[in-house]
């Protein structure tokens, strides 16, 4: 019988390779060494309790809103109101069509559901001075590429309320907070999350 050497080292290297192919997605891969290999899960635990009702505040704060941004998290997409003055107060909730504040007219959003969020913080300050003013009104932030959200757009601001629409996936849960700035400024969270 003729005998077959292999080298040792490529066989290991395959091993390797084997092992770190066969961790479930989400999980991390320590790299083998010594000719052991080893597997770490780190499953990533998203927060719970959140649904699909209207969320609204109690309580009214005194301010104007001077940005929007969104940004992408491993179980949630956001969108973060910043306001100059106190937490504001709010209402979230899914809405068939968001409409335009003062005329009525159908804001075109993409996704198949659509939050309408109202911010108790106007758009412009005492004197009539806009505070926040996008570029696209119907574009306030590049969502492209998002797991949940598909369009953020403005319906406007009007007697000290500015009315934003988010067109999302699908009707998925989501929640809504805020949280105190530096100085005198603060922020109006709004997280939807990518599943049930």
């Amino acid at each position: 019988m003729k005998s077959i050497r292999t080298n040792r080292q490529p066989i290991r290297t395959l091993v390797a390779i084997l092992a770190v192919a066969a961790v479930p997605v989400g999980a991390v891969a320590v790299p083998a060494m010594a000719g052991a290999s080893t597997t770490t899960t780190t499953a990533t635990t998203c927060p719970t309790g959140w649904g699909s009702l209207p969320e609204a505040s109690t309580y009214r704060g005194a301010g104007t809103l001077t940005g929007v941004r969104t940004g992408r998290h491993a179980c949630f997409d956001r969108v973060v109101f910043d306001v100059k003055g106190a937490p504001s107060w709010f209402r979230v909730h899914y809405v068939e069509n968001v409409s335009t504040v003062g005329q009525g007219e159908i804001v075109p959003l993409r996704g198949g559901a659509k939050l309408e969020i109202v911010l108790s913080v106007p758009s412009y300050d005492d004197a009539g001075r806009s505070t926040y003013s996008p570029a696209n009104p119907n574009e306030l932030s590049n969502v492209t590429g998002y797991r949940t959200f598909r369009q953020l757009a403005t319906a406007g601001s009007f007697e000290g309320e500015t009315t934003i629409g988010l067109g999302v996936r699908a009707r998925l849960p989501f929640r809504v907070f805020t949280l105190a700035g530096t100085g005198t400024t603060s922020r109006i969270v709004v997280d939807v999350a990518h599943s049930w």
